[in-house]
């Protein structure tokens, strides 16, 4: 933990103490109704809050037993500690007791003999605590007391009323006996007692005199000790220190020098510790660490002066109580100026008081310690080196603050921060506001109070203007505007104001100039109405980041500059975002770290500013600007996102366009991309409490960080990158914060600060945590990426960075990503080089993770990954040991997938570097057929051998068989999987591949179903005829498997189905039995064997149905349905349409539904699945599932395969043509989002780069069509729907390419393509009875294939002027195969 502020400590006279207990050094304090015990600056050992009370008023440990016993003025607490042999104190309530007197009021207590308490009220009354708390000794005071105290050795008690000058020395007559009796006698004082203290003896069991030093008003030390007959006379004055005359500094006139003293004593044991440890720490050669041993030899008390300017007097005093006192047993030690010990500036009455207790413990690493206890709310931990303290030579380190102790007296309600992060302001439940600014010391950044605001109405709402210099308050029909630059702050300005509907919150409005006077904030009420207000305040004196002072600002008095008013709030306008039907709430987002200011321009790229939930999860973002010639606020919704979850119970918001939410129940956790209405993240947590605060901050490069806050722990999540290989999550938790060691109250709020510190408010308190996070392999090994020279520690920014942000060119990840892109060639060079630096690396050896690379190497145009290069050499060409290879051969694979296993490669973890392993192999293997193979194949071929080395049992994904599917490399491609199952292929291996789903030949699929019934028949000993049923009865080879039963001897079915088999299923008496036996397989759940028997009855539909529905084995009914009635079979038809089609909507699988569509012999709509949502191509629309808005269902591997269709035929040039350029726009622009957030930053360049959107149509258009894009001529098109698309034209789609179109398939139904034809010949708008509502009964003008020449008939019109142009090369290539 970086520190903590524990709670404002109470402006009590006894409301600290300290000591050592069992080795431990103890300081204890009450704040509100807590006590907080800690041993050390920025460590609590325990908060105990008594929830029966209000306020605490005393506090007093015990040394002896280690009780700890606290009071109100009510009530006395006994706590006692428990677990100091395992190293971790904590204290329990041994019991309370409720003062006998009603009317009374404790004011003191203190801890006497073992278990024995002092009480003082208008009573001294001593309670025993050793097992039940009962009173022995009570006595009526005239007064009632102000301060009671034991002697050490408890045989004394000094007490004394408020205003008292006499002072009651109680002492003890029996001792041990039931009763107790106690006699006194009177100190007087000239003047009011302001303070006593007890020496300490150097061990608790040393028999020493009781000496009582006491401070009076009238500025005097005085020492008391017992007179000749040891006590039984009383006490007597040994000497006085005048605290005015010790503190005389001669550089000031004497009417100019403060009147004000504070005294403390440090005891002989102290004194004896501190020396000790100065001697260990200093050189021999110091004056100052002479003249403190010198002083030390005396073995004196010491008493130090002080004054509020930093002076200091320190006076010994030798051989106390001595019959013969000398002049020299009151000396001076030291006479200082320049000591820092903040004293409060401007604080009146009982805040303008300060304790000082003093103390050395007596372990080797113990310092001097000084606890300055401000009445002001503040206690200070100072250390020292005491020969520092007391070197008479000018000296600037005499003391340093640790650490200052404070915070709240109340439960802390809400925190808010400015929008830097450098400022807070914390608010609790009876509305006292603190303003906290983050400092920065040695030991780090810490806060410091900056302004306390007492606010008598109820705050609404808070927001921190100029760094903490101001404060806004929502009041419920007022604003208010406070100076908060001094410590007391104070109201300067208010506004009334009207408004429809409870406000829910209030919004500081970026604006346009950083740095500027004028600022404005908003409030949207549960109506969606809202007001803006105009707040002037005077120009920053300083830089709040660096703290230098702004050049040519004018001075300001009292808030007026030049006479006129810096500061004002008054109404600027009002605006209304619409209805609040169904609105759940509104709330500014998380500012994450961005700047206040934005760029001006009011679009969907504009910062967001506000988030909206309503009660059915429909969250939406908020942007807006000022508008100062209008003199409005303008509003722009940026986005809609329908979670889904219905009454959302939280919800928070980032500027980045990043939102969590939380469900009703308050158990589960979602992140959603607010921008492309993707779901990132998805958590339930059971009985860990629920869920009740998120919190966003961002690195400095934009990536997320949440904190997600439940009773008493914040678990912090980082956002990874988008891993769509591997489906891994894109949130990690990172670290988890647990408070209830320290605290039992649940926590109120959190928040982050700019510097990456998370403060968490629980109670009375505030923890400011570590912004450094352990980095341990078992939490996330994804942060095995950071070099491992500095791994154990990392500040989360950095760890988060690491997490996200661009890969290295080596990545798995990155290298498949360009694969899919058909970058096979630059992936080779990539492991070449690779290959070249492994040889000669060692671990612990720096490797650039561009490997020389630049992104212009990511955007050079490659002809066909599969394609020769001229300057490459074959792949079984030899090459000498000394000259680089040029491809990655299997042999080279071999030898880099040894380094890749031996070696640790920086910034991959141990999987990724299997992954890559994986990857060389399967690129050897690749290189060995690419002559043969075209690209889809080849990503078919990387991405299944990939699989098959990975995870061998699960199915191939739909993108790996819409590669093979589209692929004319088939023949190649079903032989390599073959033989990678030994040639003993069966229906699960077939399954895995995807075989019979991207397979098109019809006689080729039946030809290797054949092979998969005859290797499902020999797979077992056995040869049971039943595990091929199926296949052969698909394949309508019903006399094979009645061999097949004459030879089944082994099987008891033999005989039955053999007879059965033999008869004629055409005559429905048959298919009628065939159906009995279907059915009674099915209620024995023999699925598979069921759907043979449905086959056998010709029911197709039932057979595919049981395959489908109960045996769940989808790509087993396609492939029979295929194999039984062909691709253009009505059943399969059907069962594409009804199961298939809804089943890809309702999880938005893009690529089921694209295969699907291309199946139907729709390549128009397998082409708009890939950008259009999903439910809109179908009839009726199909609502998603919850799951398809992950952004998993999304892949950046989309764009590549609606590039490679779009060209493929005319069918599916229009389909692209009916994807509205807008439309295509936002995808392209998705997608290069997803490469970013994977880490492909390269990828996504060079696609926003060389992207080609289709040329715009011909101007020769339907009249009152409206254009399209900006490229088309005519009215703007931000006007029209995102979808409005380019079929609105008649034209010809092949000249939307850019590039020749001779390979475009002609595959549009004739009538429509021969009118596109003659429309385009004829350059008209329109041709006359081509319209489709002519088409009417009209057959296609098509007879065996050709075109009825007569429709061909064109107008006469001159030609154009002829000339020969010479075909592109690669074109010709291409048409033959190469």
């Amino acid at each position: 933990m970086r520190g903590i502020l524990p709670g404002r400590p109470q402006a009590k006279l006894q409301a600290v103490t300290h000591g050592a207990w069992e080795g431990n050094e103890i300081i204890a304090y009450v704040s509100g109704n807590a006590l907080i015990i800690l041993d050390r600056p920025n460590h609590a050992l325990q908060t105990i809050y008594v929830d029966e009370e209000s306020e605490l008023e005393a506090i007093a440990l015990d040394e002896e037993s280690g009780k700890i016993a606290a009071c109100s003025t009510k009530n006395v607490y006994i706590y006692r500690p428990y677990g100091q042999d395992e190293d971790a104190i904590k204290w329990s309530l041994q019991g309370s007791v409720p003062f006998p007197n009603p009317d009374d009021s404790i004011t003191t207590i203190s801890w006497g003999l073992s278990d024995e308490l002092l009480v003082g009220s208008a009573c001294l009354s001593l309670f025993s605590t050793h097992s039940a708390t009962e009173q022995t000794w009570t006595k009526q005071l005239a007064n009632p007391v102000k301060f009671a105290q034991f002697s050490p050795d408890a045989e004394l008690i000094a007490s004394t009323g408020t205003y008292d000058r006499l002072l009651k020395i109680w002492r003890r007559i029996s001792f041990g006996s039931a009763e107790q009796r106690f006699d006194y006698s009177y100190l007087p004082h000239p003047a009011p007692i302001t303070g006593l203290h007890w020496r300490q003896p150097f061990h608790k069991d040393q028999t020493a005199d009781n000496v009582l030093y006491t401070i009076c008003a009238d500025n005097k030390v005085r020492i008391w000790v017992p007179g000749d007959h040891h006590g039984v006379d009383g006490l007597q004055l040994w000497a006085e220190v005048d605290l005015l005359e010790s503190i005389k500094p001669r550089s000031v006139p004497v009417d100019q020098q403060s009147q004000k003293r504070y005294a403390f004593f440090i005891d002989g044991r102290y004194l004896t510790h501190a020396t000790e440890r100065a001697v260990q720490l200093a050189s021999d050669d110091e004056i100052a660490i002479h003249h403190l041993v010198e002083v030390a030899n005396r073995n004196p008390e010491i008493c130090v002066v002080l004054d509020d300017r930093g002076n200091m007097s320190a006076w010994g005093f030798e051989n106390i109580g001595a019959k013969v006192k000398k002049t020299s047993d009151v000396f001076n030690i030291a006479h200082v100026d320049g000591l820092h010990l903040h004293f409060a500036k401007g604080a009146t009455g009982l805040l303008d008081n300060v304790q000082f207790y003093a103390f050395c413990g007596d372990k080797p690493d113990s310092v001097f310690t000084l606890l300055a206890h401000h009445f002001d709310g503040r206690l200070e931990w100072l250390e020292s080196r005491l020969d520092w303290l007391f070197d008479p030579s000018p000296q600037s380190l005499r003391i340093q603050r640790k650490t200052v102790w404070s915070g709240h007296s109340h439960a802390l309600k809400k925190v808010n921060r400015t929008a830097s992060g450098r400022a807070l302001v914390s608010r609790t439940v009876t509305d006292e506001c603190i303003v906290w600014v983050q400092r920065a010391t040695e030991l780090g950044m810490t806060l410091h109070r900056h302004s306390t605001v007492k606010v008598t109405e109820h705050i609404h709402r808070t927001s921190l203007l100029q760094e903490g210099n101001f404060a806004v308050f929502l009041h419920h029909e007022s604003i208010s505007l406070w100076d908060t630059r001094g410590p007391e702050a104070h109201e300067v300005a208010r506004c009334q104001y009207k408004l429809r509907g409870r406000p829910l919150c209030l919004i500081l409005v970026p604006e346009t100039e950083p740095g500027g006077r004028c600022m404005h904030l908003a409030t949207i009420s549960s109506e969606m109405k809202g007001i803006c207000w105009e707040v002037r305040l005077p120009l920053l004196e300083r830089d709040p980041i660096t703290g230098r002072k702004f050049s040519a600002i004018a001075p300001y008095t009292n808030g007026y500059t030049n006479g006129h008013p810096s500061i004002t709030l008054e109404e600027y306008s009002s605006f209304d975002l619409g209805s609040g039907d169904d609105l759940a709430f509104v709330l500014p987002v998380d500012p994450a770290g961005t700047a206040p200011v934005i760029s001006g321009f009011l679009d969907t790229f504009a910062r967001d500013i506000a988030i909206s939930y309503t009660t059915h999860g429909i969250v939406k973002s908020w942007t807006a600007r000022v508008n100062t010639q209008e003199h409005r606020l303008e509003w722009l919704q940026t986005s809609t996102v329908d979670t889904g979850i219905s009454r959302p119970s939280l919800a928070s918001g980032t500027s980045i366009r990043k939102a969590a939410l939380v469900d009703a129940d308050k158990t589960t956790l979602t992140i959603w991309n607010t921008r492309n209405a993707q779901l990132e993240y998805e958590e339930k947590f059971e009985g860990s409490g629920i869920i009740q605060d998120l919190d966003w901050s961002a690195t400095p490069d934009n990536q997320s960080i949440l904190a997600v806050g439940f009773p008493h722990r914040v678990v912090i999540y980082a956002q990874l990158r988008y891993d769509y290989l591997d489906a891994g999550p894109s949130w990690v938790p990172i670290r988890e914060i647990r408070i209830r060691d320290i605290t039992p109250h649940p926590i109120g709020d959190s928040v982050w600060l700019g510097s990456g510190n998370l403060v968490i408010g629980a109670g009375n308190q505030l923890f400011i945590q570590d912004e450094i996070v352990e980095v341990d392999e078992s939490l996330f090994p994804s942060l095995r990426m950071i070099p491992r020279k500095n791994r154990a520690e990392l500040d989360i920014f950095t760890a988060v960075s690491r997490l996200n942000g661009p890969l290295p060119v080596y990545h798995p990840q990155l290298l498949s990503q360009c694969v899919l892109a058909g970058k096979l060639l630059l992936v080779q060079r990539i492991l070449l080089r690779i290959y070249s630096k492994l040889r000669f690396f060692v671990e612990g050896d720096e490797l650039e993770s561009f490997l020389g690379f630049t992104p212009d190497d990511f955007s050079e145009e490659e002809t066909h990954m599969t394609a020769s290069r001229k300057e490459m050499h074959s792949s079984y060409a030899d090459f000498s040991d000394d000259a680089e290879p040029e491809t990655v051969t299997e042999e080279i694979a071999v030898d880099l997938k040894q380094y890749l296993t031996r070696k640790q490669i920086p910034l991959l973890s141990s999987r990724e570097q299997f992954h890559l392993a994986d990857i060389v192999e399967c690129i050897g293997m690749l290189e060995k057929h690419r002559r043969s193979i075209d690209d889809n194949a080849g990503r078919f071929f990387l991405f299944f051998r990939q699989h098959v080395l990975r995870d061998g049992q699960q199915s191939i994904s739909w993108r790996e068989i819409a590669w093979a599917f589209h692929s004319g490399s088939q023949d190649i491609l079903v032989d390599v999987v073959s033989r990678h199952f030994n040639g003993k292929m069966l229906w699960q291996h077939a399954r895995q591949s995807g075989l019979f789903m991207w397979m098109t030949d019809l006689n080729a699929i039946r030809a290797q179903f054949e092979v998969i019934a005859r290797n499902e028949y020999t797979k077992g000993g056995d040869r049971n005829p039943v595990d091929c049923s199926l296949y052969y009865l698909a394949l309508k080879k019903k006399p094979v498997l009645v061999g097949l039963w004459r030879m089944a001897s082994g099987s008891r079915e033999q005989t039955a189905t053999h007879r059965l088999l033999t008869n004629n299923f055409n005559e429905e008496r048959w298919k009628t039995a065939a159906l009995k036996n279907a059915y009674a397989l099915m209620g024995k759940r023999r699925f598979e064997y069921a759907a043979a028997f449905f086959l056998l009855a010709d029911h197709l539909n039932d057979a595919v149905s049981v395959l489908h529905n109960q045996l769940g084995d989808t790509q087993l009914a396609i492939a029979t349905a295929r194999v039984y009635e062909g691709d253009d079979g009505p059943i399969l038809q059907n069962f594409l349409r009804d199961k298939i089609l809804p089943h890809a909507a309702q999880n938005n699988n893009r690529w089921l539904a694209t295969w699907a569509f291309w199946m139907l012999n729709k390549r128009d709509s397998a082409v708009r699945s890939l950008v259009t949502p999903l439910s809109t191509l179908l009839s009726p629309p199909e609502t998603p599932r919850f799951e398809s808005k992950s952004f998993l269902t999304e892949d950046p591997a989309l764009v590549v395969i609606y590039r490679h269709l779009r060209e493929k035929s005319l069918q599916t040039l229009r389909g692209a043509s009916m994807v509205g350029p807008r439309e295509e726009w936002a995808f392209v622009l998705k997608t290069a989002e997803l490469y970013e957030r994977m880490g492909c930053d390269l990828l996504a360049l060079d696609l926003v780069k060389s992207w080609e959107f289709l040329a715009p149509p011909p101007k020769a258009m339907r009249i009152g069509k409206q254009p399209l894009s900006p490229a088309i001529p005519g009215e703007s098109f931000h006007a029209h729907g995102l979808n409005q698309a380019t079929t609105d034209f008649e034209f010809d789609p092949r000249k939307l390419l850019r590039r020749r179109s001779s390979l475009v398939v002609a595959d549009l139904p004739a009538r429509e393509h021969l009118s596109r034809m003659l429309s385009d010949r004829r350059d008209t708008v329109k041709e006359e009875g081509s319209s489709d509502e002519d088409d009417g009964d009209k057959k296609p003008a098509q007879v065996d294939g050709k075109v009825d020449e007569k429709k061909k008939e064109e107008p006469k019109k001159k030609p154009p002027p002829t000339q020969f142009q010479e075909p592109d090369a690669n074109s010709l290539l291409d048409a033959f195969g190469f």
